[in-house]
């Protein structure tokens, strides 16, 4: 068994781990340490000679060097990283999956003031107020540190520190007590954010506790109920939990009014009380659907979503966004209701039809072309191997990290811009591509074409538009229109009338003072315009569709 130690600088880890290895006779390996005698030279050295990236790079190596957790019931090796090294998401999946990790806590003042004795250098301290300077790492750090599975204070004296640790590793034999691997875990002002592997009935079982339910009130469709639903059912069933079920139809036949009329009654059947929460199970448009029932029923009821498809586990599931369809046009009746939790296991993943991943890919270019440059990297590399669900990018972190970088990218444009009311920028922007994307998913009869390939069509008209408005300069237009590509989305053209696709296109939401608001790219992020002439619509419309199609 391995065991890594985590943490703000200053936390102990180097003491408190060489106190760990000493006690079971295993090897202490501390990371820094390891990347300095690699090297040959210090850390502030090469903080100051090459960089923050270039030291990272460094860390990624070492990480990688350490191979495969110990399988042992026996503590073999304990391993102290740097501060940052779980900041990286590669590290993370690396570091915890089949290890013991241990955040070892601390007062930013208690902690700033053992950095004012330290004879170390801390490269991203150094310079600054350390009290300051260890608020902000806390801030931008507390997602990945508690994430461990083990969360001890790390200014407390140091035997009591080893005795919490020890008392852990008597409670379980190995690592993760078989609910897999946590990645990621927040509480946000849009819910609270559980992130990893094989977690999904450890993550709702901990969200209805924290909400003091008395039952499970599980809503999904057929499809993802099979997948994964049984199985969480299954799961919360052993854990004591009195289950009620609640089944929707699948994909957009859900967002019909009558259907959310139908599961309200039957919530009323059961006599749910306006604090017990619903767990959405299900992929985009089941959660639009239960989270629109959730924000009606008795005027707002708690709901925990567990998205199960890779479009809803890096968009839909996130921000609070419910809604309906009407005949004249995609989501038109909805409201924002904040999810109380968002359990996203991307085990679930790796059982969905190719077609959906692929398809939610549409949304992964998009959040790359927000200005997420190592996502663009990731989809540029293996985004064709998501799409085909290999083995190799689950067993190396890859689909993880697509869907963490995705993910709180929209949690912090939500934040900043909850009811997308900002005009420039904003909670808008995470509409690029949608405004023909809607169009042609309307124009389809939302059962065609995917949500997600629908965004690829509307990615390429965007891009288009933008590049004839000087928005988007060539370059980015071609990389991006390279990986919808290689993904293989928006590659064929469509059969459907422009004046079909036009008319949804007038009932998008995104109008304001009678003119649509269109996201258009930039060479890093976006610009929203609203004197997009209607001449370059139309060819933009037409150039998605095939020639000869019906006006």
């Amino acid at each position: 068994m391995d065991i890594v130690l985590i943490g703000l600088p200053g936390s102990g880890k180097s003491v408190v781990g060489k106190r760990l290895a000493h006690r079971h006779g295993a090897t202490f390996i501390d990371l820094d340490e390891a990347i300095e005698l690699a090297d040959g030279r210090s850390i502030p050295d090469i903080f100051g000679e090459d960089g923050e990236a270039a030291f990272r790079a460094m860390e990624r190596a070492a990480i990688a060097d350490l191979g495969p957790a110990d399988s042992s019931t026996q503590v073999r090796r304990v391993i102290a990283t740097g501060g940052g090294a779980v900041v990286d998401p590669r590290n993370r999946w690396s570091l915890y999956r089949g290890r013991l990790s241990v955040w070892l806590d601390g007062r930013p003042e208690v902690l700033a003031q053992r950095l004012r004795r330290s004879h170390h250098v801390r490269p991203l301290i150094v310079g600054r107020d350390p009290i300051g300077a260890i608020r902000d790492l806390t801030t931008r750090r507390e997602r990945f540190y508690a994430a461990a599975d083990l969360r001890v204070s790390g200014v407390a004296e140091v035997n009591g520190v080893v005795a919490a640790v020890e008392e852990r590793l008597r409670e379980s034999a190995m690592p993760g007590d078989g609910v897999g691997t946590t990645l990621l875990r927040v509480a946000t002002p849009i819910g609270r954010i559980v992130l990893g592997d094989g977690i999904a009935s450890a993550g709702v079982d901990a969200a209805l506790r924290r909400l003091e339910a008395r039952r499970a009130i599980l809503i999904s469709e057929p499809g993802a109920w099979m997948a994964v639903g049984t199985g969480i059912a299954g799961e919360l069933a052993t854990l004591g939990w009195t289950i009620e079920t609640i089944s929707l139809p699948q994909g957009e036949s859900a967002k019909r009014l009558a259907v959310v009329e139908a599961a309200a009654s039957e919530l009323a059947r059961m006599r749910v009380e306006r604090s017990e929460p619903i767990v959405a199970i299900g992929g985009g448009a089941l959660g639009d659907a239960a989270g629109f029932l959730a924000a009606t029923y008795l005027r707002g009821i708690p709901v925990i979503h567990v998205p199960t498809t890779l479009v809803a586990q890096i968009d839909s599931s996130i921000g609070g966004k419910t809604a309906v369809d009407l005949p004249e046009g995609k989501n038109l009746v909805g409201a924002f209701h904040q999810p109380a939790a968002i359990v996203i296991d991307v085990a679930a993943l790796r059982t969905l039809p190719e077609r959906e991943r692929r398809a939610a890919l549409g949304e992964a270019v998009k959040m790359a072309a927000l200005g997420d440059e190592r996502l663009f990297e990731l989809l540029e590399r293996d985004g064709p191997a998501v799409a085909a669900g290999a083995a190799d990018v689950f067993e190396r972190g890859v689909a993880a990290e697509l869907v963490e970088r995705c993910a709180w990218a929209k949690v912090e444009i939500v934040l900043a811009d909850e009811r997308e009311r900002a005009l420039d920028g904003g909670r808008i922007s995470l509409n690029l591509g949608h405004s023909l994307g809607h169009a042609v998913e309307a124009a389809a009869g939302y059962g065609e074409l995917l949500h997600g390939e629908a965004v690829a069509y509307g990615l390429r008209a965007a891009t288009s538009i933008g590049v004839a408005m000087g928005v988007t300069p060539p370059s980015r237009a071609d990389r991006i229109g390279r990986l919808l590509d290689a993904v293989g989305l928006a590659r064929e053209p469509l059969p459907y009338a422009i004046d079909a696709v036009l008319g949804h296109l007038a009932a998008d939401k995104k109008h304001a003072a009678g003119h649509l608001r269109w996201v258009l790219p930039t060479a890093d992020g976006v610009e929203i315009r609203s004197d997009v002439p209607d001449d370059l619509v139309s060819e933009a419309t037409g150039s998605l569709l095939a020639a000869g199609s019906p006006r």
